[in-house]
């Protein structure tokens, strides 16, 4: 761990009330859970265990210090054993929270989850002290639009997770800062938070079309952007979820995974340079991946008005495109 990794303090949002797992009605506030309506399209475990997934999860300074471990041999070890693409996001002055990323197979990135819960264990930073001895917690990203099928009809399915896994499981209510994904935390020994993430996972590939459009959260400092902000900001796309004064200027992170930037930059820019034009945003993006997930840093300045009609016209040329790609595989299954 660095010098700079130690000075950091761990830091965690306020989250809601843990779901009980006695069968009891889902805390205020979740009716937007919805149960999973679409045919399961993976027929057995061998076919969920193949499938492939980016899980994010927040973790404190220390413990990316941990989890990275001395000259990174803790995540080497751990991207060796379970095969996942794992990095933590480099760390932000005055933040104290990070990204750990991790890509892979789903039984891979299940099992990354826990080495890196056991490495926890095994080094526990000062913030676990509050946890009961063998257990920890790991904070996972989750999606707004995805939590439904996480927290099921009445909270029945977090439910079932927790008893399955033997998990203590509690989702927050709101979104992060400048983002549209929640927290779901799970709290518990290695092996449990495997069986958790796995369960959790087969959740998000089934339903994976819901998270179509996620603003990723990135740590920022709270001064962030040149409008600033006093609290929590989502940006959706919709009018609504932009906060007065319209004609102040405001700053948007957005990560794009690496296999989408192209599409949104266009064939000699000319698609990215239509978005700036219609729009009337400045969107900058950055040369070099932002972290070891490859995903590149997309920065949209401007109005209110100006930066959701960019974010429209980038969702829209996000959802072109993997429509055009399932359509691609479709006749090649043929």
């Amino acid at each position: 761990m660095t010098d700079a990794e130690q000075q950091y303090e761990s830091s965690k949002p306020l989250y809601e009330k843990p779901y009980p797992s006695n069968g009891a009605a889902e805390p205020a506030g979740e009716s937007e859970a919805q149960p999973d309506t679409q045919q399961p399209q993976f027929p057995n475990d061998e076919a969920f265990a193949a499938a492939q997934l980016t899980l994010r999860a927040l973790v404190s300074s220390k413990e990316a210090g941990v989890i990275i471990g001395k000259q990174g041999k803790n995540v080497a070890d751990l991207r060796e054993a379970t095969g996942v693409k794992a990095g933590v996001s480099k760390p932000v002055p005055g933040v104290h929270d990070r990204v750990l990323s991790v890509t892979g197979t789903l039984e891979g990135v299940a099992k990354a989850y826990s080495m890196a819960a056991q490495t926890l264990v095994d080094s526990p930073p000062p913030s676990a002290s509050s946890l009961a001895s063998g257990t920890t917690s790991i904070r996972l990203l989750i999606s707004h639009n995805q939590m439904g099928t996480i927290i099921g009809r009445q909270g029945l399915k977090i439910k079932a997770i927790q008893d399955e896994c033997s998990v203590r499981m509690v989702a927050s209510k709101e979104m992060l800062p400048n983002s549209t994904e929640r927290i779901v935390e799970v709290q518990g020994a290695a092996e449990s938070i495997r069986l958790a993430v796995w369960e959790i996972g087969k959740c998000l590939v089934e339903d994976w079309q819901r998270a179509t459009g996620t603003i990723l959260y990135n740590p920022q400092p709270k001064e962030f952007g040149s409008g600033g902000y006093s609290g929590p900001r989502v940006r959706t796309g919709n009018p609504a979820d932009f906060e007065s004064p319209d004609s102040a200027d405001q700053t948007q992170n957005i990560a794009i995974p690496a296999d989408m930037v192209g599409c949104i930059i266009g064939r000699g820019g000319a698609k990215i340079q239509e978005i700036r034009r219609v729009s009337g945003a400045r969107i900058s993006i950055a040369k070099q991946p932002h972290d070891e997930s490859g995903e590149r840093m997309f920065t949209i300045r401007g109005t209110a008005d100006e930066n959701e009609r960019a974010l429209f016209m980038l969702y829209e040329q996000l959802e072109h495109e993997k429509v055009r790609r399932q359509m691609e595989d479709q006749e090649q299954d043929e």
